[in-house]
């Protein structure tokens, strides 16, 4: 069963085009990761995917409340605890008790600790495990390793493959391999738009913006 289908997806930064022609399918249990430099439109994508700026063009389907978005921000409430933060997302979404997801992240020790005093890969684990508050099927992920050491990124691909097994799927922009058996590479160069002044590729973009 498809989770995500897009078709002929064309999206802009700053009201310029930085992808035309996009179109795939993510099915339920596999991960699709995308790749291309810096610039290219990673982040533009997810954004419009996850519905927060509209597509130029094209078609996005899938079923309606099913979007677990992690960008690049955190999304902490600086003066809570760890603890108070996941019951905090857990009652937004009205899903159950924290405690597995504070040993699945290894934040139990921290779980008294108020967010602003973490350190930037312990915000990032913390952030990475609202998803699993959310009991959402269709994870949307940007560069999510970022600020995590080795032992945190094994603790989050595991929480992906756990996601996956279950029935879920994730879409990601990294430029790591995450080993995950059951994602598929998408390459987002032949899809970079051409500028209609010129006639060339649109570039040279920052790389906050990726």
């Amino acid at each position: 069963m498809n989770v995500l289908s897009v078709s002929d997806l064309a999206v802009s930064r700053g009201g310029v085009p930085v992808l035309e022609g996009v179109s795939f399918s993510l099915q339920a249990g596999r991960a699709l990761v995308l790749r291309g430099p810096n610039g290219i439109g990673k982040t533009t994508m997810l954004r419009t995917l996850a519905g927060l700026q509209p597509a130029l063009k094209g078609k996005i389907s899938m079923p309606p409340e099913t979007i677990a978005y992690a960008a690049h921000a955190d999304g902490l409430k600086s003066t809570l605890t760890v603890r108070e933060n996941l019951r905090f997302w857990a009652s937004v979404y009205g899903s159950g008790d924290v405690a597995p997801v504070l040993a699945a992240m290894n934040l139990e020790a921290l779980a008294d600790r108020a967010a602003m005093s973490l350190s930037a890969g312990q915000k990032r684990r913390l952030g990475l495990a609202r998803l699993l508050v959310t009991d959402r099927p269709f994870w949307v992920l940007d560069e999510p390793t970022v600020s995590l050491d080795v032992a945190s990124v094994a603790l989050f691909v595991a929480a992906v493959r756990a996601h996956l097994a279950a029935g879920g799927a994730a879409l990601m922009a990294t430029h790591i391999d995450l080993g995950i058996d059951e994602a598929e590479i998408l390459d987002l160069g032949p899809f970079r738009a051409r500028s209609p002044q010129a006639g060339g590729i649109v570039g040279g973009f920052d790389e906050a913006f990726t």
